[in-house]
């Protein structure tokens, strides 16, 4: 797919189904996984899932947990790019308190609805939730401390024109923690599919593509410090196991085994001088 304007309507159409089927989650993650290996993997506990709504934990779609680690602190304001339903800003809001505030952009309304939903379920007021894409965001400029996003970036099209937008919305000073699907060596049936694209592999680009996109839009100390890797079986889930999976029905087990060893998540973190 190479067609921009196509690949966000894919993408904001199967993330629009896929909240309409709870325990179904993209990124190969649903909900009996979300609450079990891998939110644990990820870095979520039981204990801190417990405290949420069950739908926010249900249809969180990551493949990673950028506010596990990140030093965010009372007071500051966050931006998840690609919220969904939530669950990281709600993570994020128990972090910055009552004087902190935490803002979600997803260009999905359905998505948008379930997070309003779950915040309020949440009691957590110092949260919003906003319509906009990841290339344009509804922020102003220099007026976060931490932009964080879980698994939405590699759905871009425009990777550098969000990469630009987080550094323009970042004060000096600010910090970066995102996980994301990162891939080298793909097949190019793999980079041609639709549904690919859907499932966060054929828009995924390396590590070291990925990290030089972020410094050439100008953050500095750009570092990979988490992966998580895939093997067979979680990749076919990737391929389509989910509500947002391949329409068609999962990939060959060709494509499958043509990944294997290429494919991870990693959570990059950076600061802008």
């Amino acid at each position: 797919m190479s067609d921009a304007a196509e690949v966000k309507t894919a993408v904001k159409e199967r993330y629009a189904r896929a909240i309409q089927q709870p325990g179904s989650g993209c990124c190969g993650g649903g909900a009996q996984a979300m609450k079990g290996t891998l939110v644990k993997i990820a870095g979520y506990d039981d204990e801190a899932l417990a405290a949420l709504p069950a739908d926010a934990v249900e249809n969180a779609f990551g493949c990673g947990n950028p506010v596990a680690f990140a030093e965010v602190r009372e007071g500051e304001v966050v931006v998840d790019i690609g919220s969904g339903a939530g669950i990281d800003c709600l993570f994020a809001a128990q972090k910055v308190g009552p004087a902190g505030r935490v803002i979600g952009i997803d260009m999905t309304p359905e998505m948008l609805e379930r997070a309003r939903e779950n915040a309020r379920a949440a009691g957590a007021d110092n949260v919003e939730f906003r319509q906009g894409d990841a290339e344009k965001m509804p922020v102003a400029d220099a007026s976060v401390d931490w932009v964080i996003s879980n698994c939405v970036i590699n759905l871009s099209p425009d990777k550098p024109a969000v990469f630009r937008e987080i550094a323009r919305v970042l004060k000096p000073g600010g910090r970066i923690s995102i996980s994301d699907i990162v891939a080298e060596d793909l097949p190019p049936a793999v980079r041609a599919s639709r549904d690919a694209w859907v499932t966060c592999l054929a828009g995924a680009i390396s590590e070291t593509e990925y990290a030089r996109g972020l410094e050439a839009a100008g953050l500095a100390d750009v570092r990979v410090t988490d992966r998580i890797t895939y093997g067979p079986e979680k990749l076919e889930g990737l391929f389509g196991h989910s509500a947002c999976g391949p329409e068609s029905g999962p990939l060959t087990a060709e494509a499958v085994q043509g990944t294997v060893g290429k494919v991870w998540s990693a959570r990059l973190t950076g600061r802008k001088p």
